[in-house]
C-alpha cells in the first residue's frame, strides 16, 4: 500500500489547438460545469498549430469561475523563470487563487533552440529547472527583505524585486521519469505529474521510491509530494482494457492506483465534451466514495502532512502538536511550513509565533480555544492584522488568524443592517455596501480588519457626523473564555454588549458583528500642505470645532530632520453638497502658508480603498504613544509641535472627534471619552525616549487614551483607557466573562479578583 492521503481531484488535459479557439474554451466551461477541478493545456511554444499556453489560461480562467488552470507542463526553456513567477501570481490574484504551476524541465530541443532556446543536456536541464524553482518561490516570497538572489549556472537574478505574493499557495508540480527529476521532485517540488502513455504502471512503485527517498533526505514528510497522473481512455459498454471500457471499470482500476500507488490527482487527456461529462459525473463521485470507504476500513492518515526532521526541530516548547485537533490541522501553520512567513507578523510587527490557528468558522475558533487553553504559551487574536501594538502575534506562542471569516452580508437594506466577519477589511465593507447609497465610519485605511477596530472605537473620516465604528454595533457573536458561543445585544447579554464596544479584546473572540450603516453617497474629500507651526495647530483646531459636523479632519504633522516640519490634513465633508463642503472647507485654507490643496467629489470606497497587503512586519517596530485632547490649546500645540522639533516622534497625528461621539453618556459603552474633540498619537524609534517625551510634554494636555494608538505596555495605561467607574465595572464583568485571565494580551483588564495595588478600583 502507498496511498499518501491526499483529497482527491480530477481534471482535464485539453489539446490547445487554434484552429476552433473557442471549442478550447468550451471544452474548459465543460469541464467545469461536469465539476471536475482543473483544466490543464500542453505547451509547446515553438508549435504553431497551437494557442499560446499562458494566454490561453488567462482566458479559462475569465472564462470560468471555480475552475483551477494550470499548463501541463510549462516550457521553461522558452520561460524564464523570474516572468514565470509573475505573471503566474498576477493570474493568481486576478483569478482569486485558481492557478497551479506544472513545469517541465524541457524537451524537443531542435523546437526550442528554433524559437531560440538554448539546447541543453538532460543533466543541464534537470539543474536549470532546480534554479528556477527557487527564483519562482523567492519572487513569491514578499516576507524577505531585499531583491532575490540566485546566482546559477543557468538562471542569474541579482536584485530583483520581491512579489507579487499569489493569492494562494501555488502548487509547483513536475513533470518528471528519470531519476534526476524525480529526486528533484521529492526535494523540492509539490507534486509529480507523469503520463501513463509515457510511464508503464510497473515503473510507479520504483518512480514513488525515488521521490519517498529524496524528499526524506531533504528533511520532508513525502506525503508532501502529491502524485498526479495524466490518464486517457474511452467509455464503453463492454471492458477491453485499462480505462477502456463503463464507468465502473474506471473506477476500479482507477483505486488501484490510488490505494497503491498514491495517486490522487487524475487528468484525463480528451477533447470530447461527453467523455469529460462522464468522467465528471459517473467516475469521479464514485471514486470518491469508494477511497473514502477504502481509506476509513484501512484507517489510512488523510489531511495535514506530517512534517519532516527539519521542520519538527523548529517547534516550540510549551505547544502539544501532536494534541491539534485534526478539523484544526489542515489550516494550521507551524514553523517550518511554507505559509509560516505569510502569518507570523502584523502590519508593522514581526513575530515568530510556534503555532497559528486559522479558523473557518465559529465551531473552529471554539475548538481553538478549547486546544489553546490547554497548552503553556500566550494566545494572540488577529481578524486583519493591522494592529499597530502588534498584540495580534507573538514569539512563541499561539495565534488565533480569524481573518478567512470576512463575510460582508446586508440584512436589511431599509435600516441599513449589516452583518460582518471579523475577518473582513473595511475597504472591502465600504466598497460593499457603496452600490446601496450607505457607508460606516471605520478609520482611515481600508486594510484594517473588521474585528479590532469594531470592538476598540473606530475614529474615521466621519466621526462627527456619524460617532465612532462602536456607535453603529448593534450586536455581536463572540466565542468566550470557556468555548461557549453567545450573541450579545441591548436584550441578550446586555453587559456584554456593553464591554464589547470599547474594551472586546478581552472578552472573547468576536466571529461574526452587525452594525447599522448610515446613508451615503459620494463625499468631498481634500487634502492640503502647509508649513508647520504650533499656531497653526491650534488654528486648526478651532476651525475643526466651529466646522459643520459633515466635516471630519486629520491633521499629520511630519518632521524629518533634514526638512523643515510640514502639517497635511486630509479633511472629509460627508456628502455631496459641494457647496457646503465648500463653505467648510475654505477656513482651513487660512490656518498657514499653504503648500498645496486640492478637493475631489468622489465614492466613500475611494477614500478607504481595500488594498489586500499581506503583512510582513516593518523591520525595527516603532513605538506609538495615545492620548485624548478636549481641545488644541495654545500650551497643547507648544508641546505638540516641541515633541515634533525634538526628533524623538518624527510623524504625529491629530484626528477631530467630538460631534456625534460626544452625543452618547461616557457609560453608554466600555469607551468613555465622550467630552474630548481629538485624539492624539505619535510615533517614534525609540520607546523609551518617546515615553519620556511624551510624559513630560503632552502627557500634562491629555485626558483618556484611546487603545489602538497606544504600544506602551505599562499597566497604568489601563486608568487612562478605562477611567473610574469604567475600569471598575470591566473588571467586575471580567471576572464573570473571562475568571482565568486567558484574554490577556492586548491591554488586559485583570479580574476583579485579581486586583493588584497598582490597579485600585
Amino acid at each position: 500500500m502507498a496511498d499518501y492521503g491526499h483529497e482527491l481531484a480530477f481534471g482535464t488535459f485539453i489539446t490547445p489547438q487554434n484552429q476552433r479557439p473557442e471549442e478550447v474554451v468550451a471544452l474548459a466551461q465543460v469541464t467545469e460545469r461536469a465539476g471536475l477541478d482543473l483544466a490543464t493545456f500542453q505547451d509547446h511554444p515553438y508549435q504553431p498549430a497551437f494557442l499560446d499556453t499562458w494566454t490561453l489560461l488567462s482566458w479559462v480562467a475569465a472564462k470560468t469561475e471555480r475552475l483551477r488552470v494550470s499548463a501541463n507542463v510549462l516550457n521553461l526553456p522558452l520561460r524564464p523563470p523570474a516572468v514565470i513567477a509573475r505573471a503566474a501570481a498576477s493570474l493568481d490574484l486576478l483569478s482569486g487563487g485558481r492557478v497551479e504551476l506544472g513545469l517541465g524541465a524541457g524537451a524537443f530541443w531542435d523546437g526550442i533552440e528554433a524559437m531560440g532556446g538554448r539546447r541543453l543536456t538532460p543533466g543541464q536541464s534537470v539543474d536549470a529547472l532546480s534554479e528556477a524553482i527557487d527564483v519562482i518561490r523567492a519572487i513569491w516570497d514578499v516576507s524577505e527583505r531585499g531583491g532575490v538572489r540566485v546566482d546559477g549556472e543557468h538562471h542569474r537574478v541579482h536584485g530583483a524585486k520581491r512579489g507579487p505574493a499569489p493569492a494562494h499557495d501555488i502548487s509547483i508540480w513536475l513533470g518528471a521519469y528519470k531519476p534526476r527529476m524525480l529526486r528533484l521532485t521529492g526535494g523540492k517540488a509539490d507534486g509529480w505529474l507523469p503520463s501513463l502513455s509515457y510511464l508503464p504502471p510497473d515503473q510507479f512503485a520504483p518512480a514513488n521510491a525515488a521521490i519517498d527517498a529524496a524528499a526524506s533526505a531533504a528533511g520532508r514528510d513525502p506525503r508532501e509530494v502529491r502524485r498526479l497522473l495524466n490518464i486517457s481512455g474511452a467509455f464503453s459498454d463492454s471492458a477491453s482494457g485499462l480505462l477502456q471500457g463503463p464507468p465502473r471499470q474506471w473506477v476500479e482500476q482507477l483505486l488501484a492506483l490510488v490505494l497503491d500507488h498514491g495517486f490522487s490527482t487524475f487528468i484525463l487527456a480528451a477533447d470530447d465534451a461527453r467523455t469529460i461529462e462522464r468522467f465528471g459525473q459517473e467516475v469521479a463521485p464514485a471514486l470518491r466514495e469508494a477511497v473514502a470507504r477504502e481509506r476509513r476500513a484501512a484507517g489510512t492518515e488523510t489531511g495535514t502532512v506530517i512534517r519532516g526532521p527539519k521542520a519538527l526541530a523548529l517547534r516550540r516548547e510549551g505547544i502539544d502538536y501532536d494534541a491539534l485537533p485534526a478539523t484544526l490541522a489542515a489550516q494550521a501553520v507551524e514553523p517550518g511550513d511554507r505559509d509560516y512567513a505569510a502569518v507570523r507578523s502584523t502590519y508593522i510587527r514581526g513575530g515568530s509565533p510556534g503555532l497559528v490557528l486559522r479558523a473557518r468558522d465559529a465551531a473552529d475558533v471554539q475548538a481553538a480555544l478549547a486546544y489553546a487553553r490547554e497548552q503553556a504559551v500566550p494566545l494572540a487574536i488577529r481578524s486583519g492584522g493591522h494592529g499597530i501594538s502588534g498584540r495580534s502575534t507573538n514569539d512563541g506562542g499561539i495565534v488565533l488568524d480569524v481573518g478567512a471569516l470576512n463575510a460582508i452580508e446586508l440584512l436589511d437594506p431599509a435600516s441599513g443592517r449589516v452583518r460582518l466577519g471579523p475577518g473582513a477589511r473595511w475597504g472591502e465593507v465600504a466598497q460593499a455596501l457603496a452600490p446601496h447609497g450607505l457607508a460606516i465610519s471605520s478609520g482611515d485605511y481600508g486594510d484594517v480588519g473588521v474585528g479590532g477596530l469594531a470592538t476598540t472605537g473606530g475614529i474615521g473620516f466621519m466621526a462627527r457626523k456619524h460617532g465612532l465604528t462602536i456607535d453603529r454595533v448593534v450586536a455581536a457573536e463572540l466565542v468566550l473564555a470557556d468555548g461557549t458561543l453567545v450573541r450579545a445585544d441591548a436584550d441578550h447579554h446586555p453587559d456584554l454588549f456593553w464591554a464589547v464596544r470599547g474594551a472586546g479584546a478581552n472578552f472573547g473572540v468576536v466571529t461574526a458583528i452587525e452594525l447599522e450603516a448610515a446613508p451615503l453617497g459620494e463625499v468631498v474629500f481634500s487634502t492640503m500642505a502647509f508649513e508647520a507651526s504650533a499656531s497653526l495647530l491650534e488654528r486648526w483646531g478651532a476651525v475643526v470645532e466651529a466646522a459643520p459636523r459633515e466635516l471630519t479632519s486629520f491633521l499629520g504633522l511630519y518632521a524629518q530632520r533634514r526638512d523643515a516640519p510640514v502639517v497635511q490634513l486630509h479633511t472629509l465633508w460627508a456628502g455631496d453638497d459641494v457647496g457646503a463642503a465648500t463653505d467648510a472647507l475654505t477656513p482651513l485654507l487660512s490656518i498657514g502658508p499653504l503648500l498645496d490643496q486640492q478637493a475631489h467629489l468622489l465614492p466613500y470606497p475611494a477614500v478607504v480603498p481595500a488594498h489586500g497587503g499581506q503583512h510582513t512586519g516593518g523591520g525595527a517596530a516603532p513605538a506609538f504613544r495615545a492620548g485624548l485632547l478636549h481641545h488644541v490649546t495654545p500650551q497643547a500645540a507648544e508641546a505638540i509641535f516641541g515633541l515634533a522639533a525634538s526628533g524623538v516622534a518624527p510623524m504625529q497625528q491629530l484626528r477631530a472627534v467630538g460631534g456625534a461621539v460626544n452625543d452618547l453618556d461616557p457609560l453608554a459603552t466600555a469607551y468613555a471619552h465622550r467630552t474630548q474633540s481629538f485624539s492624539l498619537n505619535a510615533v517614534g524609534g525609540s520607546r523609551r525616549l518617546l515615553d519620556e517625551r511624551w510624559d513630560a510634554l503632552i502627557a500634562p494636555h491629555t485626558d483618556g487614551l484611546y487603545l489602538s494608538f497606544d504600544s506602551d505596555p505599562r499597566p497604568e495605561r489601563l486608568h487612562d483607557a478605562f477611567p473610574g467607574e469604567t475600569l471598575a465595572r470591566l473588571r467586575r464583568l471580567k471576572a464573570r466573562y473571562d475568571p482565568g485571565n486567558r484574554f490577556d494580551q492586548n491591554f488586559a483588564i485583570p479580574p476583579a479578583d485579581l486586583a493588584e495595588p497598582a490597579l485600585p478600583v
